[in-house]
């Protein structure tokens, strides 16, 4: 079944203009992750360019990995450092990538690749206008890791939206 050239322009604006209007966000990457295959001492930064410090933020991890990978979780280690280098928050998080009793994966899937968007941190503040650096390393253990890299993981990314208004105080 071969698609318009019409229809198919009209799908990729439609997408694109879902994709724009998402006034909640105000950063989101992904980094591949070369090979699929995430080296053990690999960590990746995200400058994240903050605005307006009187409004919460919620920091997301986005994940993809392919069906096979090797365990039911993922621990990531969450770091964001302020404007001058100081660290606000470290953080080690447990991501539950499949349901452990029936070992079905979690998030969207097409095929063997699913993503997941996991909320990290909830109504977090930055005190400052400015760039944060924010570090993420995955934390799992040697035993399942293929020559010092865990694999079936393609890419991990940060998502940062506003949480919304801090109430006013009585």
């Amino acid at each position: 079944m071969i698609i318009s050239a019409r229809k198919l322009l009209f799908t990729i604006l439609i997408g694109t203009g879902l994709i724009a209007c998402d006034e909640n966000r105000v950063f989101e990457q992904n980094k591949d992750i070369p090979n699929h295959a995430w080296h053990k001492d690999s960590t990746l930064f995200f400058q994240v360019d903050i605005q307006n410090p009187t409004i919460p933020y919620n920091v997301y991890y986005n994940i993809r990995n392919a069906v096979s990978y090797p365990a039911r979780n993922l621990y990531l280690r969450i770091e964001i450092q302020d404007t001058a280098g100081h660290v606000l928050t470290s953080d080690l998080n447990n991501i539950e990538l499949f349901d452990p009793k029936t070992g079905k994966p979690y998030g969207d899937g097409l095929g063997d690749i699913f993503d997941h968007r996991i909320k990290v941190l909830d109504r977090f503040i930055f005190p400052d206008t400015g760039l944060y650096q924010v570090e993420v390393q995955h934390r799992m253990r040697d035993k399942i890791m293929v020559d010092n890299h865990l694999p079936d993981v393609m890419s991990v990314g940060i998502r940062v939206e506003k949480a919304g208004e801090v109430p006013a105080e009585q």
